[in-house]
């Protein structure tokens, strides 16, 4: 078995004095899966390591890859992300997923968090009331989308409005108003997530374009896709990719 160097010493930063027994069991799957995901990948997508985890812990919340984010979050936090972007990223996907996709992460993530001796609860990051959540929340969807949604939240059938009013109460005003996380961060992890669900194109290159406007460009975008290609695989990689093309040619 030839693993690679730099995959190995980039496994060793990820998960210290750690023996996988796939090496014993699956070697030849490991030595291709190493020498990609942890040289290859690493060569030609230049991210900082923070950024590259947090691209992966969300990408996994997508497409439901419970062990591998349970593996990944401690490698996170060894390379930087804080327990409080990790905590931001699981809460904003149960706006995109849902609870009932969510709570095993949310679950995996506080025994991890309690073996590490993290205290729980996180310190607070909300920075709405009941009372001003949903104009927090219009003055946020403003700023990532543009002037167009401005009053967004009071359009549309009378039969469905009230899906528009929560879309700003609730997944604008309770999520992307916390702290912990910057807009742009938040646009980053919500294409994670929804290029990791599939099967979401038209709000993925909605927020392709949400992405682009904040100055997440195409290159970086380009970037976190092919970060993901282990976790995901091709078919959704490419098609998050012709939701970036269609948004930037838009």
């Amino acid at each position: 078995m030839s693993i690679h160097e730099a995959a190995k010493n980039y496994h060793e930063k990820m998960f210290p004095n750690y023996h996988s027994k796939f090496l014993e069991t699956d070697p030849e799957f490991i030595e291709a899966f190493d020498n990609f995901a942890f040289d290859e990948v690493l060569q030609k997508v230049t991210l900082d390591e923070p950024t590259r985890f947090m691209s992966i812990l969300a990408t996994l919340l997508g497409c439901q890859g419970i062990d591998e984010f349970k593996a990944m979050v401690p490698a996170a936090l060894n390379f930087g992300v804080t327990p409080i972007e990790i905590k931001e990223i699981v809460y904003q996907a149960v706006a995109y997923l849902g609870i009932g996709r969510v709570f095993p992460f949310l679950k995996a993530t506080n025994e991890i968090f309690t073996d590490r001796g993290i205290s729980l609860p996180l310190a607070s990051q909300k920075t709405t009331t009941e009372k001003d959540r949903l104009t927090a929340g219009e003055q946020a969807q403003v700023a990532i989308f543009g002037a167009s949604m401005q009053g967004f939240w009071h359009t549309g059938p009378e039969e469905s409005q009230h899906i528009n009013y929560w879309l700003t109460d609730n997944c604008f005003g309770d999520y992307y108003t916390r702290t912990g996380l910057t807009k742009k961060q938040r646009e980053m992890i919500t294409f994670c997530f929804l290029s990791g669900q599939g099967g979401a194109e038209p709000q993925l290159v909605s927020h392709a374009k949400a992405n682009l406007k904040l100055g997440n460009d195409k290159a970086y975008l380009i970037k976190i896709i092919s970060q993901n290609i282990p976790f995901i695989g091709y078919p959704r990689s490419l098609n998050a990719l012709r939701c970036v093309n269609e948004a930037a040619e838009a």
